[in-house]
């Protein structure tokens, strides 16, 4: 005996014109939830372009037999980079990454902090590489100076 896909889905979901009050409360109230988790991972999805991994979902089964998300997490990689720059670069797009939704978990608030610690890192790297650079230079300059120096001081004492 074959059962069409109608049937099947008809067997095991409750019919909602026979659900009381509170069995369609809560179906309203999972159906709500459910829109808001995949919208909020969504949002982590869109704001993280290549840094982040795909949706997954914990489930609820509803009066009506159907599962809702209630919950949901999607990876976000917190890799640094092969430069400061880049560190700094993929610090902000995790940062915009875990912030993108509207309503940002707690989780979602140390992710980003996370990020903003390892942004700054990069930036006092950066700062470090650029001071670095710049006191070679000064200490180029100054080496320089004095070999000019040296050679203006010499008196010449031939006859």
């Amino acid at each position: 005996m074959q059962i069409n896909a109608y049937q099947n889905t008809q067997t095991f979901n409750k019919d909602i014109n026979y659900l009381n009050e509170d069995e369609k409360r809560l179906l309203t109230d999972l159906q709500a939830r459910d829109t808001e988790v995949r919208a909020h991972e969504a949002a982590h999805q869109a704001a993280g372009g290549g840094m982040t991994g795909g949706a997954s979902f914990s489930y609820q089964k509803g009066p009506d037999g159907k599962m809702y998300a209630i919950g949901g997490e999607v990876s976000i990689s917190t890799k640094g980079g092969s430069t400061p720059e880049e560190t700094i670069a993929n610090a902000r797009q995790v940062q915009a990454a875990a912030m993108a939704p509207a309503n940002p978990s707690g989780q979602d608030f140390a992710v980003a902090t996370s990020a903003k610690m390892m942004e700054i890192k990069a930036e006092q790297d950066l700062a470090k590489e650029q001071q670095e650079k710049l006191n070679g230079s000064e200490t180029y300059r100054q080496n320089a100076m004095q070999e000019e120096n040296k050679e203006d001081n010499t008196i010449d004492i031939s006859a």
